[in-house]
């Protein structure tokens, strides 16, 4: 369980897959580098905020006080091909091109895609002698090189009725240290049953809520042993921030149940490169950059959600498929009363 939960978290962090070569960017320059980086981890920021934010209901029901559920929640996302490569455009950068000088712009990787074959690049800067020099680094591979189609997630989520037709709900995954890095997610969210509100409520055929649910989700990867740049304490550290506000429907049938739901999520992820870096700036020269940069990027949409719920003797079983940017399918196993 500890292994999965791991590749899981990790998986979230993306950038470890370009752990080496984002480095290697370095020596194109600063600039350079937080360019090719928003690019390359863009479709990683709106997978995460997407998968993060399914999987925190399965019924419109309220719980009246006291009554509660203990849910183990498992989600996958589904990475599409258009989200795989970006077009990199040399205008956009100082001292980047191609091996190729003639050619300005080519598809290279995201985070969830290969470069196959590799994709080199070439760095020109000015030495200490004042002389045009080139340095070759090779563009991060992504995700796709292992065959990931998917964007996972799993955590232990419960909830518990405070008010007539209000609960609130938690998730959590303990923070969880594997190999050089380490991932923890943590969320909650308020739900609301607003038929009350509506005259003969008890003869209404639906159930309808709101929900309101937040989840927050850190990692980070140690790289100075497998990093190529000579440094200290040099590491990449991620978090994102995931907001679901939704109106939910279901039924009122004995044993199956379906649901419904229609919201909107919104959430941003910063990742940092922190650390010493020794870039080369000439023939024998280097120069020591510190923490050299900060990428935050935003994600938001609308989704639309439909699913079953069914109830057995002493527990619940739930489904659903969610239609968003990066869609989702959900399944959960439920204990409670």
């Amino acid at each position: 369980m500890k292994k999965l939960i791991s590749i899981i978290l990790l998986l979230a962090v993306g950038v470890i897959q370009a752990q080496n070569n984002i480095g290697q960017l370095l020596n194109s320059g600063i600039e350079d580098a937080k360019t090719f980086t928003e690019d390359y981890l863009m479709p990683a920021t709106d997978g995460v905020v997407n998968a993060l934010s399914n999987g925190w209901y399965n019924t419109a029901e309220g719980k009246s006080w006291g009554k509660f559920e203990i849910s183990i929640i498992g989600n996958a996302s589904f990475i599409q091909d258009e989200n795989k490569s970006f077009t990199l455009n040399v205008d956009d950068y100082e001292n980047l091109r191609f091996q190729n000088p003639s050619q300005t712009m080519g598809t290279v990787a995201t985070v969830f895609g290969e470069n196959n074959p590799d994709v080199v690049m070439v760095v020109e800067y000015q030495d200490e002698f004042g002389m045009t020099q080139e340095l070759d680094i090779t563009l991060p591979q992504g995700l796709g090189t292992a065959g990931v189609d998917i964007i996972p997630s799993a955590y232990l989520q419960a909830s518990v009725g405070v008010l007539p037709g209000t609960e609130i709900k938690g998730r959590f995954i303990p923070k969880v240290d594997v190999d050089q890095g380490y991932g923890q997610l943590y969320g909650a969210a308020i739900q609301h049953e607003v038929t009350n509100w509506l005259p003969l409520a008890e003869n209404f055929p639906i159930h309808i809520s709101a929900l309101v649910g937040y989840t927050n989700l850190q990692g980070g990867y140690d790289l100075d042993e497998a990093s190529d740049i000579e440094g200290e304490n040099q590491r990449v550290e991620t978090e994102v921030d995931s907001w679901l506000f939704t109106a939910i429907l279901s039924t009122k049938l004995p044993v199956i149940n379906f649901y419904g739901g229609l919201g909107y999520y919104t959430g941003k992820s910063t990742t940092d490169l922190l650390g010493t870096y020794e870039i080369q700036t000439g023939l024998v020269s280097t120069a020591t950059v510190t923490d050299p940069f900060s990428v935050t990027q935003e994600a938001s949409g609308m989704k639309a959600t439909i699913g079953a719920k069914l109830k057995l003797a002493f527990f619940r079983l739930h489904a659903d498929y969610s239609f968003q940017q990066y869609n989702n399918f959900s399944v959960g196993l439920n204990f409670g009363i």
